[in-house]
């Protein structure tokens, strides 16, 4: 950049009488303008035109570039960009350089004239209005470029930050000329007469703008909420959750922690750098870390850099961090859990977002509490009580889809097994019937160790229960119904002596009779399978002594 500011001042030398006291008021203006840009996309777009313009025609190019390139680097100061960033200092200053040298060049190339009486000399007129144009014009360019190349950004010449910065442009052009006018006409003055008014525009387009973020934000969340009272699943809620967090934050690391017991937060969920990790944390007590204050005093935390937080935080944090927002999800005026984002930049979260996250997780906590009282539902509906297998009435649903998967190639061949415990009349007429249901679980409890990894296992009724296996073979089936006969033959069920009163433990033998059926071999529907291998069951293996495994044979 001193080559540039050389050449421009070979080239275009500033007159003796610009270089005065009036130069240092512009920059002084230029300055308070460019302290207020108004972000869009990340990207400041602040309303320096105008008062560059004003100095372009009153002092020449020179000028206007020294002061536009201070004004640049006042506003990435003000920014305080992280050393991440640092590249956009001279960036910043090599884009505008080019905007203003090849703008300045257009300008004096065609006759333009600086300090010319815009009314008196027309073609200056004509310039300085085609100036701005490209000003505008070359800058857009330069950026998109810039973007392209090292962001690997394509522009949206018609997006919201186009719209602002064409917006702002317009606007302020007038302004710019008016500037200039009274300068000649009244000197310093023209600053106080032009910049107050401004000022107020300023302040008021950047509530505008602030205004205008909330409101997308809150339509935002809004969209969130009612994508997450849609899901019924707690797992796909808190995935939904982050996932939009992310989307809408700068977030590098988000956790999710619930309150266990009213004793301590447990870490629940967890995602760093958009990939879910295993939770690894200890368990933190009120008051214990940042989490723990949250959840002890139920407010929201909000820190811009590491040193704000460092004495507060305890436990897990990864060492990277510099921004973190932590919010309390409550649900009926009570703290149920914890979150907290982190982010490794500095300063990453303004307080309006800290407003968002914390309507966020209202609608989280909802969500949550639906989807967990769905699965209870669910699960009351597809389960026994007493051994918490599946029902008849999911296994039912479930033996039909199993069919339709054979009729469209999925599954090959379908196996089924049925079992019923012999005598279990004798049992419960001799033990009680709560010893019979002690049975019942731990007959349950072996089952579900010996066919849970070849298939499903169901309580059917009574005393009966069901394996469904898959892609099984009919003699794999049998060799497995075999070992579940073995299983409950030679090793004896423990129950408590419920008919004495003494609670006493007592070792009881049992047996069971098994019938095995396979599809397409067997059986060609559902109903069909089911009533082949009930048959085995009594024709195969009751009738024939029980305590024994028995195949359909057509």
């Amino acid at each position: 950049m001193p080559a540039g500011v050389w050449l421009t001042y070979t080239l275009y030398p500033p007159q003796p009488a610009a270089l005065n006291v009036d130069v240092l008021a512009f920059m002084l203006l230029m300055f308070f303008v460019s302290s207020m840009p108004i972000i869009i996309n990340n990207v400041p777009v602040f309303m320096l035109q105008w008062v560059a313009f004003a100095v372009f025609l009153s002092f020449g190019i020179f000028i206007e570039l020294l002061l536009v390139q201070a004004s640049v680097i006042f506003l990435l100061l003000k920014l305080r960009l992280p050393k991440s960033q640092s590249y956009r200092f001279p960036l910043n200053s090599f884009m505008f350089f080019v905007v203003s040298f090849i703008s300045g060049v257009f300008y004096y190339s065609l006759g333009g004239k600086q300090g010319a009486d815009l009314m008196e000399h027309g073609p200056s007129l004509w310039l300085s209005i085609l100036y701005p144009i490209v000003y505008y014009v070359v800058n857009q360019l330069v950026l998109s470029l810039i973007l392209f190349f090292l962001h690997k950004q394509k522009t949206d010449f018609f997006g919201k930050d186009f719209i602002w910065e064409s917006l702002t442009s317009i606007m302020t052009l007038p302004v710019g000329f008016m500037l200039y006018i009274l300068y000649r006409e009244v000197g310093l003055l023209s600053i106080l007469f032009v910049g107050v008014p401004f000022a107020s525009l300023s302040i008021i387009l950047g509530l505008y703008n602030s205004s205008e973020k909330v409101n997308d934000y809150l339509h935002k969340a809004a969209e969130i909420g009612h994508q997450l009272a849609e899901r019924l699943n707690r797992n796909e809620v808190m995935e939904l959750f982050i996932e939009k967090l992310i989307g809408m934050l700068p977030v590098d690391y988000a956790y999710i922690l619930d309150v266990v017991d009213e004793s301590e937060l447990k870490l629940l969920y967890q995602v760093e750098d958009g990939k879910r990790t295993t939770p690894s944390a200890l368990p933190l007590r009120r008051n214990e870390g940042i989490s723990g204050l949250v959840w002890a005093t139920g407010k929201a935390a909000l820190f811009s850099t590491k040193k704000e937080w460092k004495t507060a935080a305890k436990g897990y944090m990864p060492e990277e961090v510099e921004s973190v927002l932590c919010v309390p999800i409550a649900r009926s005026s009570k703290v149920v859990g914890v979150l907290l984002l982190a982010s490794r930049k500095k300063r990453a979260y303004e307080k309006y977002q800290l407003m968002i996250v914390d309507i966020l997780c209202s609608h989280f906590a909802v969500a949550i509490e639906n989807a967990r009282n769905y699965e209870r539902t669910k699960e009351n509906s597809e389960r026994c009580a007493l051994t918490k297998l599946y029902n008849y009435r999911y296994f039912d649903g479930l033996l039909a889809e199993e069919f339709i998967g054979m009729d469209s190639g999925k599954r090959s061949v379908l196996s089924l097994i049925i079992l019923d415990i012999d005598h279990f009349k004798r049992v419960n007429d001799t033990f009680g019937h709560q010893s019979g249901n002690e049975i019942l679980i731990e007959l349950a409890e072996r089952l579900s160790l010996l066919t849970e990894p070849y298939g499903t296992i169901a309580r059917y009724g009574g005393e009966e229960f069901v394996v469904l296996l898959p892609d099984t073979e009919k003699q794999d089936a049998l060799e497995l119904a075999e070992v579940i006969r073995l299983a409950i033959a030679t090793q004896p069920f423990t129950i408590s002596q419920h008919m004495d009163g003494d609670g006493s433990r007592l070792p009881v033998s049992i047996t069971a009779s098994i019938g095995v059926a396979s599809a397409p071999v067997d059986a060609d529907d559902p109903l069909a399978l089911i009533r082949h291998a009930d048959r085995a069951l009594y024709v195969g293996a009751k009738r024939a002594g029980r305590n024994r495994v028995a195949e359909y044979v057509k």
